[in-house]
Order: C-alpha cells, then sequence, then structure tokens
C-alpha cells in the first residue's frame, strides 16, 4: 500500500500540474486509505505537500508575470489569519464524538473525511459545470469588490484549515468574478495565495503539536509530488486543457462519493 501510496502522489503533482489546481484535493484521501494515517494527521501532511507544491508551481508564473501581489494581499491576508487559526484552535477542539445518536457514532475522523468527502463531490461538480474563459477581461481595468474577496478569504481560509485542501477551486472563480483578473493570472495568483496559506497552517500545527509528523514521509511525498507537478506542467502543454479538467473531474467526483459512502457505512 506505500508503494501505491508514493506512486498516487506522484500522480496528484502530475495532476497539479496538468490542470492548474485540484490535484491537492486527492492528497488526504492518499494519505488516509494509502499511507494509513489519521485524518487530522493527514489534513496537516496534505498543507505541506499542497504549500510546497503549490510554491514550486507559482515561480514559473511570477517570472510570466502572471500574479497580481495585490491581489494576493487583499485574498490572502484573511486568509492566512483563518486557516492559522481553525489549525491552531478550531481543529484541536473538534471533540473525539462528534455525535452520538444510537446507533450512530459519528467520531472526529469520521466527521473530517465526511466533510472531505462532500467538498471533493461539490468541487467536482464545479469542475465538470462551470464554464471558464481564458481571455475574457484581459484588458479590462481590475476593480476589487474589498469586502467581499475579504469574506471569501475568510471562508476559504477555514475550509482549508478544517479539511487540509488548498482551495484552488474556490479561490481561482472568486479571483476572476470579485477582482477582474484574467484566467491567466488568477491561476498564478491563486498558486501564491494556496501556498503561503498551506504553508503557514502547516506551521499553527507544528507549533500547536495538533498532529504527528513523520518528517521522512512527508519529504518523501512532497518530493514526488514536485516531481509530479514538474512533469505536469511538461506534459499540460501537448494535452487539451478542457478535456483534463473534466476527466480529472470525473476522478474527483467518483473518490468522493466513494469516501462519502464509505464513511457513511461505518457510521
Amino acid at each position: 500500500m506505500e508503494l501505491a501510496g508514493y506512486l498516487a502522489s506522484f500522480l496528484v503533482g502530475i495532476s497539479l500540474g496538468l490542470v492548474g489546481g485540484g490535484g491537492s484535493i486527492l492528497m488526504v484521501p492518499v494519505l488516509v486509505y494509502l499511507f494509513g494515517i489519521t485524518p487530522v494527521s493527514a489534513t496537516a501532511y496534505s498543507l505541506f505537500v499542497v504549500g510546497a507544491t503549490s510554491l514550486v508551481g507559482a515561480i514559473p508564473k511570477i517570472k510570466q508575470d502572471l500574479v497580481s501581489f495585490r491581489t494576493a494581499l487583499i485574498f490572502g491576508a484573511p486568509s492566512i489569519v483563518a486557516v492559522f487559526l481553525t489549525r491552531k484552535y478550531l481543529v484541536p477542539a473538534i471533540p473525539d464524538v462528534v455525535l452520538r445518536w444510537d446507533p450512530i457514532l459519528v467520531t472526529r475522523s469520521t466527521f473530517l473525511m465526511l466533510l472531505f468527502g462532500m467538498i471533493m463531490t461539490a468541487a467536482a461538480v464545479s469542475m465538470l459545470t462551470g464554464r471558464e474563459c481564458v481571455d475574457c477581461e484581459e484588458n479590462e481595468q481590475q476593480r476589487f469588490r474589498v469586502p467581499l474577496i475579504v469574506l471569501e478569504g475568510i471562508l476559504v481560509g477555514t475550509l482549508t484549515g478544517l479539511v487540509g485542501a488548498g482551495g484552488g477551486f474556490l479561490i481561482i472563480p472568486a479571483l476572476v468574478k470579485l477582482s477582474k483578473l484574467s484566467m491567466k493570472k488568477a491561476v498564478g495568483t491563486s498558486l501564491v495565495i494556496i501556498a503561503a496559506k498551506s504553508l503557514i497552517g502547516f506551521s499553527g500545527d507544528v507549533h500547536a503539536g495538533a498532529a504527528t509528523i513523520d518528517y521522512r514521509l512527508l519529504v518523501s511525498v512532497t518530493a514526488l509530488a514536485v516531481l509530479g507537478i514538474l512533469a505536469g506542467n511538461g506534459v499540460s502543454k501537448k494535452v487539451d486543457g478542457e478535456k483534463l479538467k473534466r476527466g480529472f473531474g470525473w476522478m474527483v467526483l467518483i473518490m468522493g462519493i466513494y469516501i462519502v459512502i464509505a464513511e457513511a457505512n461505518g457510521l
């Protein structure tokens, strides 16, 4: 199972490079089901892997001037605060038994995985039904809806802290609609935001002692994911992006439904 986990980590990186986001949502299931890590610890591992791979992916975007640092600051600052506080205070405060209603027993691990499965399903539906315009609004002057951007940043940060996903599937549409960024610039800006809030969220876990970290495993998984994103970036130039997005969306949908059913059957 560990060998399958390492292979899956590489594939997660490839998916990030191919579709430009969303691959991080697969990391928690890989860690839980293939490496046997508890959901709480898996979300911590995922934050680091997601942060590191997003940082690597953001570097070429910065060089290509496809990052709006002003937007990253307005959206990212409240998001970073939210994810840090969520990991340090909210996650440890979740009781070991969330709901006891005989014969139903919902533990903290089950609750987190059910939440994650539902978010995966919602993300997949968004990817399969959403319409994206790559070149629209390139020449439109950027304008900010600051209160909405700040609120969205807080919500995405809290979500990231709870389930360990980068939240790119929420960030990118928000940046396009609320900040009037072009799609290409929204992707680059999203990578910077995800990298910052994920790594800071992981540091909150380490500081609070909320998760037991096997650093050798963490570094190995991260290295494979980084290699994957580099490979995926190269392949993405030769493959139709819309087909990749839809294929990835169906894969995430199937996994999300599987997680919800598996966890619900265990109640």
